[in-house]
């Protein structure tokens, strides 16, 4: 009850009535042409920030919400931002909930969302309020029978929370409903505790700091436990499949011994026998100090940033994408693809585990993406440190002991209760969601801004989806996307990880971050992530 009474800070901009002040034109990150042919009725739009206006009158509208994708923490405040943002344009405003993600609007699955509902979840982690999923809205027949339902309901916009790939699908319905003149306004908001969401108009996608602060939690408690018995390696892998936010912030939460970057790997053009040596070193090291025990931390898609790899599955995901492999048994897809791989390729495949090479070759996600999540890096990891650490004994290079234990932290962060700075963000995204509609604005994502002030200072506004558009190559086709961010090696962040990694990969600086703070002193539980402050500066 008392964190369903929280109530979250609203920047300047959104308290009272608002007024929307438009900018300079815009245009795609890259691609510019292909782009704008493709979204011509919602290139090139203004970015829009809001300010405090006059009170006006609003015409009663109808609105639909949907969760896409995975979860993330501070979604149920997106939507009670939402809700209570258009019960003040107009009290008879009314929100539609639909069930289960994208498909809900597809099959016409939905519930109204009542004050009584939207007060249940104030300030809860999780999605099921509405329950959220992965159907891909990018096929006409999609459009037109969400459309039906639009319009039996007379909804006047939809808003969609997810990330990149979700807020792709939101531009392209923003896109075609523009183009037929439906007057439906397609609106996003920027969700993914990945953090790969973010550029220079948003500064951080919602969920990421309550998930790294969760994460940081249980990666504390085990370097504490770590430091008491003094006897084990710990191998923790943490979410983040095409980027390494997470497990760089978790490294300057907690401080670990050894911390993976995808990026760096990439950029470095390490082998996966680079990797290992690397740990074994460091291993190596804290044995002649006499510390038999340590903790690493492994991004979840390191394994497709490791040169070879990645160009592997890089032929992998066009081999599959042909037509000849759409109907083919499990059992025959191996055979398939090895004939398919060329020779560099087959060898890589060919040095793989068995089972990550099948994990690689057939388990996919519904946007084509190996599913990295199910492959047990850290164990693979620290089976073959422990293969290396032998060799080096035999050597007399080595005199210590080795025993790993394995983790895995993922959905342990995905719904937990969100913090105060993204019940804060959240429920600000949430509202301006709103008064970008009330501004008669589509194919905009939600934003908010100066982010590391206090909230009264945050700045809150939209940005134009086709802004972040580039075209990449998807299962073997070109399409436009949201160009994910990565870990920049030149950012502050990494810097501040670079500058300290050996000192904490040779001692045992380990730092027990406790659990969220909700209540107490502002500088401790409003505080944002360190991603974030070092990226500000402040």
């Amino acid at each position: 009850m008392a964190r369903a009474a929280y109530q979250p800070k609203l920047p300047l901009g959104l308290q009272g009535a608002v007024k929307a002040v438009e900018g300079e034109p815009t245009q795609s990150v890259d691609n510019q042409e292909e782009i704008k042919k493709l979204f011509p009725n919602t290139y090139g739009m203004p970015l829009v920030e809001f300010v405090k206006g006059e009170e006006t009158e609003h015409a009663p509208m109808n609105v639909g919400i949907i969760l896409s994708g995975g979860q993330a923490p501070g979604g149920h405040n997106v939507i009670t931002g939402l809700f209570d943002a258009v019960k003040k344009l107009n009290p008879e405003n009314r929100l539609f909930g639909f069930i289960l993600g994208p498909g809900g609007l597809v099959d016409h699955n939905y519930m109204e969302l009542t004050k009584e509902i939207i007060d249940e979840y104030r300030n809860t982690g999780g999605f099921d309020m509405i329950g959220s999923g992965r159907t891909k809205l990018e096929k006409v027949e999609q459009f037109e029978k969400g459309l039906e339902i639009i319009r039996e309901l007379n909804i006047k916009a939809v808003v969609i929370i997810g990330g990149d790939d979700s807020n792709t699908n939101a531009c392209v319905l923003a896109e075609y409903y523009a183009a037929k003149n439906y007057g439906v306004q397609v609106i996003g908001c920027p969700k993914t505790i990945d953090d790969d969401l973010k550029n220079a108009q948003i500064e951080t996608s919602f969920g990421f700091d309550t998930a790294c602060k969760t994460y940081s939690e249980l990666i504390g408690n085990i370097e504490r436990d770590c430091n008491s018995s003094r006897k084990y390696s710990h191998f923790i892998k943490v979410m983040g499949r095409s980027a390494s936010h997470i497990a760089l912030e978790c490294a300057l939460q907690t401080q670990p011994n050894i911390c993976l970057v995808s990026e760096e790997i990439e950029a470095k053009g390490m082998s996966l026998d680079d990797i290992v040596e690397y740990i074994a070193n460091a291993v190596c090291q804290r044995a002649a100090d006499g510390n038999n025990f340590g903790s690493v931390i492994i991004p979840e898609g390191v394994i497709e940033f490791i040169p070879a790899i990645k160009k592997l599955i890089a032929q992998l995901n066009d081999v599959l994408a042909l037509p000849a492999a759409k109907n083919l048994a499990r059992s025959e897809q191996i055979d398939f693809v090895k004939s398919h791989l060329t020779e560099e390729n087959l060898a890589v495949f060919n040095s793989l585990p068995t089972g990550v090479a099948r994990q690689l070759a057939l388990d996919r996600d519904p946007h084509g993406n190996v599913q990295v999540s199910l492959i047990e890096t850290e164990k693979l990891l620290s089976t073959m440190v422990a293969q290396k650490l032998e060799k080096m004994k035999k050597e007399g290079k080595y005199v210590g002991k080795f025993s790993a234990l394995h983790h895995f932290f993922g959905y342990e962060g995905r719904c937990a209760a969100p913090s105060n700075f993204d019940a804060d963000y959240c429920y600000a995204l949430g509202n301006s969601a709103a008064q970008l509609i009330a501004a008669g604005k589509t194919g905009y994502m939600a934003i908010v801004q100066n982010t590391t002030a206090p909230a009264a200072e945050w700045k809150a506004g939209g940005v134009p989806i086709t802004m972040m558009m580039n075209m990449e190559k998807r299962n073997g086709e070109m399409k436009p996307v949201i160009r994910k961010a990565l870990v920049e090696l030149d950012g502050a962040p990494f810097k501040e990880f670079a500058a300290h990694r050996e000192e904490w990969a040779r001692k045992t600086a380990y730092v027990y971050p406790g659990p969220i703070q909700y209540w107490g002193p502002s500088e401790v539980c409003d505080q944002p992530t360190k991603t974030l402050a070092l990226e500000q500066a402040k």
